[in-house]
């Protein structure tokens, strides 16, 4: 029966699609809207019913959500009167809490236990993506506030997606949440430093603002979050199941926003930045691979820095162009890399699954 409903699915989403694509050809793009969001959204519920694609459910979703705000930009600007990127710091803040919920003093003993590993993969991650950033922002040709965020993106720690990749790619899970975690924390004070070195010939940078910015932003609710999980852990099992689903609803709505804010600018170089999002995002995956191997790691612990390295919080990095008052054009390269890695990093995991560690 299970089966059946997802087949059900799977041809309500080709039915969706072929729909979107006749109302294109003979009527007008904007008028294929539902029928667009719909295909992704049937296509991600038929995902569930197969081991081998249910990793890309959430990828999908993702991507219905960006072409709802795309599509009806609108909606997710202002509300009578309310402008909803002001949402995008508590948003952050509950996904951060949710980060810490699920952290606890145990997740840091693998640093005295594999301290190479640790020091390998959270180096790695501050050195390769930013530098790739900037690369790619200084050879792109865009303006200065949009290149800016490309090197703001790498910049950015890892987030909970690339534990849950780890997961997936039989990789060393442990070592991932523990590169998450210190890359995380050390954010409010190696992110603005990047920026200020690395982005400050593109845009202005405020380091002690958004030094203060980011510790709110991650550092007080990821405090809430760990004093919640050593009081309160286990006590509330809906909870502890909640906060994953919370924190990816988060994720969501924050794209949602973001995408909606740089629509117009999205739909002038969307097609360079995407492709250069994609270039950063699978350097980063082949880099840091590349350079755990060389430094002799476990293949289980080259596949967790790849995945550590080409994977950014882009909800943070949203929230970071949001303080800066710049949401619309620093902010667009995290709203199309949140999506893109998702995909990237679903093929990459799922790839590896099926090959032994």
């Amino acid at each position: 029966m299970k089966v059946r409903i997802f087949r059900i699915f799977f041809i309500l989403s080709i039915t969706a699609l072929l729909v979107a694509v006749a109302i294109t050809f003979f009527n007008e793009l904007s008028n294929a809207g539902p029928a667009f969001i719909l295909f992704w959204i049937f296509l991600g519920l038929s995902f569930r019913g197969s081991k081998v694609l249910k990793g890309y459910t959430y990828s999908a979703m993702i991507f219905a959500a960006v072409t709802t705000s795309l599509f009806y930009p609108a909606a997710f600007i202002e509300i009578n009167g309310f402008t909803l990127s002001r949402l995008i710091i508590p948003l952050i803040q509950l996904i951060m809490f949710g980060m810490g919920t699920s952290m606890s003093a145990r997740d840091f003993i693998s640093v005295a236990r594999a301290p190479k590993a640790v020091v390998i993969g959270v180096t790695a991650h501050f050195v390769i993506m930013p530098l790739l950033g900037f690369t790619l922002a200084s050879i792109s040709g865009l303006p200065p506030e949009i290149a800016a965020g490309i090197i703001l993106i790498g910049c950015s720690p890892s987030g909970l997606a690339s534990n849950v990749m780890s997961y997936l790619a039989n990789a060393n899970l442990a070592l991932s949440i523990t590169i998450t975690s210190i890359a995380t924390l050390m954010a409010p004070f190696v992110t603005p430093l990047l920026m200020k070195l690395l982005a400050g010939a593109f845009i202005d940078i405020d380091v002690y603002k958004m030094m203060w910015d980011i510790f709110k932003m991650i550092m007080l609710p990821i405090g809430a979050g760990l004093l919640f999980n050593r009081l309160l852990h286990g006590k509330s099992a809906w909870l502890d199941k909640a906060m994953p689903l919370v924190s990816m609803a988060g994720i969501g709505m924050v794209i949602l926003i973001v995408t909606a804010a740089g629509r117009e600018s999205l739909l002038q170089i969307g097609g360079l930045l995407i492709l250069l999002v994609f270039i950063h995002n699978v350097s980063g995956y082949l880099l840091g691979y590349w350079g755990a191997g060389l430094f002799k790691l476990p293949e289980s612990d080259c596949r967790t820095v790849a995945i550590e390295v080409g994977m950014q919080n882009g909800g943070l990095a949203s929230g970071i162009a949001k303080e800066m008052g710049k949401i619309a054009t620093v902010g667009l390269a995290a709203g199309v890399f949140g999506p893109l890695m998702n995909i990237t990093g679903s093929i990459l995991a799922n790839y590896w699954h099926g090959k032994k560690a």
